[in-house]
């Protein structure tokens, strides 16, 4: 039986957590059960039901997550654009995969994703085990049942890494970019200082330039 990969990512488009990508392999068996469990395009789902997918999903499929927190993607992006630093990691869940895959001896000979930016980006960044698949990147690629629950295992690790920033911090971060992402970073800029930013947000995002410049001194 032929499997294959899905991968998708979250947390590209929120000022505040980490970007998580994320892969699942599946087949055309296993996506049965995933959308009679109700799969879809992780953007379609509430919070509370991503979170309860996520569970069943990951004692469906085998499955990879990789985390890039802020201050780490904030120390990559210094010298990678966005979609370089999207390409490595969806190259990297697409390398563990196809290792878990080898190790349960499954036949894998493609992975799916979302396209963004040059495809070639993603090619380029394929490594060893992941050249020799076929690698499809199509706009839209969540219809696919497969890259529909990698994006909502990806969304899951996005909201639980947000959720434990704000008990650290002790302020709810709000997803996206929004008037109540601005006022939340100028909280912590007066509680912890500008520099605190760096740790928790994602500061090449233009909203960076709305947010004061006072410090704490902390």
């Amino acid at each position: 039986m032929e499997f294959y990969i899905g991968v998708d990512e979250s947390g590209k488009g929120d000022f505040f957590g980490p970007l998580v990508i994320a892969g699942v392999i599946s087949n055309n068996s296993l996506n049965e059960e995933l959308l009679k469990l109700g799969v879809k395009d992780s953007k379609k789902l509430s919070d509370k039901r991503v979170l309860e997918l996520a569970n069943e999903i990951k004692k469906s499929c085998i499955y990879d997550v990789v985390v890039i927190k802020p201050k780490r993607y904030n120390e990559l992006t210094k010298n990678l654009n966005l979609n370089r630093l999207l390409a490595w990691g969806h190259a990297r869940v697409i390398e563990n995969l196809l290792e878990k895959a080898e190790e349960k001896k499954l036949n894998v000979k493609r992975a799916i994703s979302d396209r963004f930016g040059d495809e070639l980006y993603l090619l380029n960044a394929l490594m060893k085990r992941g050249k020799k698949i076929e690698l499809i990147q199509k706009h839209k690629a969540e219809i696919d049942p497969a890259v529909a629950s990698a994006s909502i295992l990806a969304r899951a690790e996005f909201i639980t890494q947000l959720k434990e920033i704000s008990k650290k911090y002790e302020i709810e971060l709000p997803k996206g970019v929004s008037p109540k992402v601005i006022s939340t970073a100028n909280e912590i800029v007066k509680k912890f200082g500008r520099d605190e930013l760096s740790n928790i947000a994602k500061v090449h995002f233009k909203t960076i330039n709305l947010i004061a410049g006072e410090t704490s001194g902390k």
